[in-house]
């Protein structure tokens, strides 16, 4: 068996598409192999005893066996680094294999909001400052890791300032810091079924995923990751509430088949295909190779049986040459003439023009049709058959059926006449709505700008900052006022910013900290009034305010010192707290760690620091509403206070 470890090595080590900074890439090749990439499958079919191994003959067909694969890659003994060589050493490494939807595993860590994972980075794209750590617990490791947390650290901001809130009720909106999965459980028995739209932006796992700074986030651990906290997520859903999630295209079908699985299919609404850049310069470079990719997708899913969304409509922007007559007169003395005859004698089009000639930017004739839209119509089929043939008797007169005495349409020729005031709709145009001729929006919705809203809401967040319009689209497609919407992967807070703008309530939760492009400072300045994105088209002028609060640390703690450390001398007096103070996994025995030091030593920061990470308990990032009381978490009067109103609110 050692020997076929080598002779894969060797024969993979030929692909270099494998390698990435000069190693075969362990995540790369499972990924590749689970997805039947020809390449590989060309490349494995090439060794005589690889073939053998993995490849079953069925009816003089042969098919590959990628869970034996996957598990063979997976070993210990493939590929062993100086980091998995350690991990053996002191006993802490295991191997797991399963069905992501049969799994019970939780993922606890995701990377900075701005880091889209891409999969076969350049080396100048490793050397990008994020630090990620994916954290993984098994089954058996998992005790009360998704127990209410303590909140500390209160804050309310309103168009004062800040202060420090002595209550809370469901009626504040509320921003959490903390880790999104025990955020969402620890709201999870306050705030079930009263939410009605949850919208997530999570940063794309794209490529094949693997990336320099963590080689082990996988695409089965990205999905297990966001099936933790789907499950979760809808619990606090209303029945009729909804889900979207913005997602890129290379996990929108993996996600749906995992959220077909968390909500039913027949629970999925639609795919909204959102125009997000335009094709040119560098992004057409490789045209002759692909299809050059212009679009984000949202998924949209039912929370119950019956959705009552709000329907949306853009701008026309060409006339609907059905609509070619007009309307005069009072009840039963009605007439109908041409809509151009009319155009003419107002002067909007001149004797030669036709109605096809007619420009809808034009400012009177738009005066024009918004003035008449009731009068303005076409004629179209009707299913009311004795309207149609009461109608038809009257040859070319206007007829008006009633029923009961209370008017059902007006008539000519057998069919019903419709006006233009059917399709006057409220829509968004140069950064405000407006009444205008409407068309309703689908499934693909390709209007919104994408290149202009890296400082929206006095923030600079230059990556995956998605636009206030697109954002405002989703709240007034899905909700009403007052409704609540929650945001688990808030980021710089564009969610929440809007959700304040158009009179929602709103639950936000970030784990990271972006300084004065943070959420927090984002919604300050809606508070004071900001006016970017749709705030003219809201006709905002700020005030409103939210409650700041976050989740109480423990191991959490000592892992942003670790993140931060720079130097083994750092980090080794970080390993002496930790066996003072922290609590560590129960798989550590801190003897045999010191007992090899040594091997610690020559591990390179990243790999200390990701060993040390590794090691805390993981159950205790943060303290257990359980534990309020216990003298060590220093728990102040009050935020005993504040935890006890907001657990019995």
């Amino acid at each position: 068996m050692q020997d076929l470890y080598k002779e894969l090595i060797q024969l993979l080590e030929q692909d270099q598409a494998l390698i990435i900074d000069d190693k075969l890439n362990k995540a790369l090749i499972i990924d590749r192999a689970l997805r039947l990439d020809a390449s590989l499958i060309r490349l494995l079919l090439t060794h005589p005893n690889i073939k053998k191994q993995f490849f079953v003959d069925i009816d003089s067909v042969l098919v590959f066996d990628k869970v034996a694969f996957q598990r063979f890659v997976n070993a210990k003994k493939f590929l062993p680094d100086s980091y998995t060589q350690y991990k053996n050493t002191i006993g802490l490494s295991t191997d797991n294999d399963h069905y992501i939807t049969d799994s019970r595993e939780v993922v606890l860590v995701w990377p900075h909001k701005d880091c889209v994972l891409e999969g076969g980075q350049t080396k100048e794209d490793a050397k990008r400052n994020e630090i990620f750590y994916n954290t993984t617990l098994a089954p058996d490791e998992i005790d009360v890791l998704t127990a209410p947390k303590v909140l500390t650290n209160w804050k309310r901001y309103d168009k004062d300032g800040e202060t420090i809130p002595t209550k809370i009720s469901k009626a504040d909106n509320l921003i959490i810091k903390g880790n999104n999965l025990l955020a969402l459980h620890t709201l999870k028995e306050k705030f079930r079924g009263q939410v009605k739209l949850i919208y997530i932006d999570p940063p794309f796992n794209t490529g094949n995923d693997s990336f320099g700074y963590n080689d082990s986030f996988n695409h089965s651990t990205w999905l297990t990751f966001m099936k933790n906290r789907i499950e979760v997520a809808k619990k606090l859903l209303k029945t009729d509430g909804t889900l979207f999630i913005n997602v890129d295209d290379i996990e929108e079908a993996y996600l749906k088949v995992l959220c077909d699985e968390i909500f039913g299919m027949s629970n999925f609404i639609n795919v909204i295909a959102v125009k997000s850049s335009t094709p040119s310069g560098t992004k057409t470079a490789h045209k002759n190779k692909t299809i050059i990719k212009q679009k984000d997708l949202i998924l949209a899913y039912k929370n119950g049986n019956t959705v009552n969304l709000n329907p949306q409509y853009i701008k026309r922007d060409n006339w609907d040459s059905h609509y070619s007559l007009f309307l005069e007169g009072k009840e039963g003395n009605y007439s109908l003439s041409k809509l151009v005859e009319k155009l003419k004698q107002n002067l909007i089009l001149n004797e030669t023009q036709k109605i096809d000639d007619v420009k809808l930017d034009d400012k009177l004739f738009k005066q024009f049709y918004l003035n008449n839209a009731s009068n303005i119509c076409r004629l179209q089929s009707h299913k009311n058959k004795e309207a149609e043939k009461k109608s038809r008797e009257l040859k070319d007169e206007v007829y008006e059926h009633f029923d009961n005495g209370i008017s059902k349409g007006l008539y000519f020729n057998g069919q019903v006449i419709t006006p233009l005031s059917q399709g006057i709709k409220k829509v968004y145009s140069n950064q405000k709505y407006t009444n205008d001729l409407g068309m309703l929006l689908c499934d693909f919705w390709p209007d919104i700008d994408f290149q202009n809203t890296q400082n929206e809401g006095g923030v600079s967040f230059p990556t995956a900052k998605k636009p206030e319009v697109l954002i405002a689209r989703i709240i007034e497609l899905a909700t009403n006022e007052n409704d609540l919407v929650l945001d688990f992967h808030l980021g710089s807070g564009t969610t929440c910013a809007v959700a304040q703008k158009m009179n929602r309530r709103y639950i936000g939760i970030e784990q990271m900290d972006y300084g004065e492009n943070d959420s927090v400072q984002r919604l300050k300045n809606v508070i004071a009034g900001e006016q970017s994105g749709v705030s003219k088209a809201y006709n905002w002028k700020g005030g409103g305010s939210f409650i700041y609060t976050e989740l109480m640390q423990s191991n959490e703690q000592y892992i942003n010192q670790i993140q931060t450390a720079t130097t083994t001398e750092l980090l080794l007096k970080i390993w002496d707290e930790l066996q003072a103070t922290a609590f560590l996994s129960y798989k550590v025995l801190p003897e045999n760690i010191n007992k090899e030091i040594k091997d610690f030593e020559v591990l390179s920061i990243e790999e200390q620091q990701r060993f040390l990470v590794e090691i805390l308990d993981k159950n205790l990032l943060y303290v257990n509403k359980s534990e309020i009381n216990d003298a060590r978490y220093k728990v102040s009067d009050a935020d005993k206070e504040m935890n006890k109103n907001f657990y019995t609110m």
